[in-house]
């Protein structure tokens, strides 16, 4: 088997278990969420500071989750294409020296 073959398989091992570890750290964090202000909901002494402080560490803790995922999504393109422009070449090759 071709090593750049063996990476490319490897990279995408890697990014499949990265994207099925993320979606079930999201379903966790979603699932926490909904029991905090579950909680928050019935906890009447709670002052309405707090739970806007609640509500936007959780607003700010998504939205650094997304990027992370982007950043890393935009860094495997990256790899992938790499990879992608090496086998287009040795495609070429190979058609060149058929001939």
């Amino acid at each position: 088997m071709d090593q750049k073959q063996i990476v490319t398989q490897m990279i995408n091992f890697n990014k499949s278990t990265f994207d099925s570890s993320f979606n079930a750290m999201i379903a966790l964090q979603d699932q926490a969420e909904k029991m905090v202000f579950g909680y928050l909901d019935k906890a009447t002494w709670f002052p309405e500071e707090g739970r806007k402080a609640v509500n936007d560490w959780m607003d700010t803790y998504k939205k650094a989750r997304e990027n992370f995922k982007s950043s890393y999504d935009e860094n495997y393109q990256k790899v992938a294409d790499y990879f992608m422009k090496f086998a287009k070449e040795e495609k070429a090759a190979k058609t060149t020296n058929a001939k």
